[in-house]
């Protein structure tokens, strides 16, 4: 069984910068893709950026292009978001989660394994 562990998040002001890191523990051979989704209060999950295992392709959803990015750690079995240029709207609960056969996916249904989610709150 693969656990998925979410840390760093917290607080920042708009313009600024935040981390935050999943690790992955168990079985991680069969994870083809990691992902981030977020949620904000009273609003649907939404993707964020994915990282494709094999060959560390990326994915963003355009809300986020050009100021966050995703790097995977094959060898630590992590994956993290460093997000740069924050908004207020980027505040919400962001999510690690992984998916156990190919293919990389914008919506939360095609994730199998899921972390607790960490808190971002962006302050105008």
């Amino acid at each position: 069984q693969v656990e998925l562990v979410e840390s760093g998040g917290g607080m920042a002001q708009a313009g600024g910068s935040l981390r935050v890191s999943c690790a992955a523990s168990g079985l991680i051979v069969n994870v083809y893709t990691m992902a981030w989704f977020r949620q904000a209060p009273g609003k649907e999950r939404e993707f964020v950026a994915a990282v494709r295992r094999s060959d560390g392709s990326q994915y963003y959803a355009n809300s986020v292009k050009g100021r966050f990015t995703i790097s995977g750690d094959n060898a630590k079995n992590t994956v993290s978001l460093q997000m740069n240029s924050l908004k207020p709207e980027d505040t919400a609960v962001y999510y690690c989660t992984a998916r156990r056969s190919p293919g990389v996916f914008m919506t939360t249904n095609f994730y199998e394994l899921w972390g607790q989610g960490t808190q971002v709150t962006v302050s105008s």
